[in-house]
């Protein structure tokens, strides 16, 4: 279920992984009335054909999800953003990867909320896999706020992302970062 924006950063991300991307960027731009989500991977990327049947939400290849009938990720994506003022785009070539755009109108009624974009960068850099990950994070009118991290970069400084303890402080380091927009 879609509760958040972040939800939807969520599947994006992990779209990314099970495409066997081991480089990973995530991108989380915003200033007064729009936010940008940019997923770019290096996996197995998609065919023309394949990126049309993405969008559909009555496909599934059924690799991922072999019980499901549907394929819901994307087309809930593009259907929030339809009905909201946003914009979407994907690009992707076959070997090569794959680079997901939305834009969210954040001043439209139906838009989701944000959610806890602290818990939603602790998951996406805890995520299991062998994958790094690049996280741009930027907000204000010329996006010139923000703070820019790497998994790597994170695994450096408090450890493997199985021990609770580290999960906790990456945690609190976005929790810190996030709060910097608020001007706390």
């Amino acid at each position: 279920m879609h509760r958040s924006l972040g939800d939807f950063l969520m599947d994006l991300f992990q779209n990314a992984v099970e495409a066997g991307a081991t480089q990973i960027r995530v991108e989380v731009r915003q200033d007064s009335s729009r936010l940008h989500l940019v997923v770019t991977d290096n996996g197995k990327g998609m065919t023309p054909e394949e990126l049309r049947r993405a969008q559909d939400p009555f496909y599934t290849d059924g690799r991922k999800h072999p019980d499901r009938k549907v394929g819901l990720g994307l087309p809930l994506v593009i259907q929030t953003l339809e009905g909201t003022g946003g914009e979407f785009a994907l690009e992707s070539r076959p070997g090569e990867g794959t680079k997901v755009r939305a834009v969210f109108n954040l001043e439209h009624w139906d838009t989701p909320p944000e959610g806890d974009w602290s818990v939603v960068f602790t998951q996406v850099m805890a995520w299991p896999g062998s994958h790094d990950v690049e996280l741009v994070r930027a907000w204000g009118e010329g996006k010139d706020h923000g703070y820019q991290v790497s998994r790597q970069d994170l695994v450096e400084a408090v450890g493997s992302f199985e021990d609770v303890e580290a999960l906790m402080l990456l945690k609190e380091y976005f929790r810190s970062q996030e709060s910097m927009e608020d001007g706390k």
